[in-house]
């Protein structure tokens, strides 16, 4: 069974276009992937696409993007060859839920961000002198506080940046990334000769060679290496370039966000990224229930236990389909057929949801019971 071709027919038996005379596989493909990706997650949250997410963090980085899907796209085979359906820069996951681990051990889990900083607050050490100007323009200083937070590039920033490797690492900074999508957590400022305040960060984009080195960006001169703008989070180390003198005796500030590295207790998911607290000091294993994108489920070897929904997904892209060229005889005559494919694919999610009775305190958990100290006195 391929599951692709299926709804590409059951759509061509709908919109009555039984071959690419009149519309392309292609164009139907298109519809196909707009309702079953844009649409579907949005209408109805399916149980068959809940899963578990896991990664292993590394040492000192707080913040991890989604997972995306990689670079490629739908392009029609040669004729009578199967054709192939594969989706790119997209979400591998809709979005993540409790429960949330980490090494084993249970964490905090939300999706508030003042909640969560309530908890983490984003310290920041106060105006610290890391050096004095002496008419020249490069400098090494150190950071107040280190192992320090890193910068970060967020998942839109890294789909502009035109690949989809994360983090961003180069000789140099990529500068299709814009600056909105840029979160920076260390602050280099100082006063040139002509009253110009320079501001220097670092920029969520990292050295090939050693990705503890963040490269620096702002008022510098735009040359970039192992020793020459960039900051090494781990020894505290900032090697700058401005690109204007710094008079003698004036100050270098240095400003960072800064909390011990340990074993992270809580996980918050905002922006499409995961943030978990405290940094870890060592690779740990997090796990977190999620919902997969259904763009995963496309290809032949993977979507048979989909396979019920092929008339839902076909009756979805030709509503479309029939919607944008205006044959609403047709679509209204076809949408009582479309709801009902959907409350049956509705009712089976359900089945499963409700499968699991709410627990109270006389249920649930394994400790509840005989030998505990409920009811029975002194």
């Amino acid at each position: 069974m391929n599951f692709l071709e299926d709804v590409v027919t059951y759509v061509r038996r709908i919109v009555k276009t039984p071959n690419n005379s009149v519309v392309s596989t292609n164009l139907i493909i298109d519809y196909i992937n707009r309702f079953w990706i844009m649409d579907v997650d949005a209408r109805l949250q399916l149980f068959d696409l809940k899963t578990k997410y896991q990664f292993q963090t590394t040492p000192g980085v707080h913040q991890y993007n989604m997972p995306l899907y990689g670079v490629n796209g739908y392009a029609e085979q040669e004729e009578g060859s199967d054709p192939v359906t594969e989706i790119s820069s997209y979400p591998v996951y809709q979005g993540f839920m409790e429960p949330a681990y980490v090494s084993g051990m249970p964490a905090f889990f939300s999706t508030q961000r003042q909640t969560f900083l309530n908890n983490w607050p984003n310290y920041t050490n106060t105006l610290v002198s890391a050096g004095l100007g002496n008419g020249g323009t490069t400098y090494i200083l150190d950071m107040p506080d280190f192992p320090a937070l890193r910068g970060h590039v967020d998942m839109s920033g890294v789909i502009a940046s035109g690949s989809n490797v994360d983090p961003i690492i180069g000789t140099s900074i990529n500068l299709n990334v814009p600056k909105q999508n840029i979160y920076p957590a260390v602050w280099i400022t100082a006063t040139s000769a002509t009253g110009k305040t320079l501001v220097v960060n670092d920029s969520g984009q990292f050295f090939t060679s050693n990705q503890n080195l963040g490269l620096l960006t702002g008022d510098i001169v735009t040359t970039w290496g192992a020793t020459t703008n960039v900051v090494n989070y781990n020894t505290g180390q900032i090697y700058v370039t401005f690109n204007e003198a710094i008079p003698g005796n004036v100050d270098i500030n240095v400003q960072c966000y800064f909390i011990a590295q340990g074993l992270p207790r809580s996980i918050l998911f905002y922006n499409n990224v995961i943030t978990i607290l405290p940094p870890p000091s060592m690779p740990c294993l997090v796990e977190m229930d999620a919902y997969l994108t259904p763009a995963a489920f496309m290809n032949t070897s993977n979507a048979i236990p989909f396979a019920y929904m092929s008339e839902y997904i076909a009756r979805g892209a030709a509503r479309k389909m029939l919607s944008d060229t205006g044959d609403w005889d047709q679509f209204n005559n076809y949408e009582p057929l479309f709801k009902e494919q959907e409350m049956l694919v509705w009712k089976r999610s359900q089945r499963q949801f409700t499968a699991t009775k709410q627990p109270t305190i006389y249920s649930g958990s394994g400790n509840q019971g005989w030998g505990n100290n409920l009811g029975q006195g002194i």
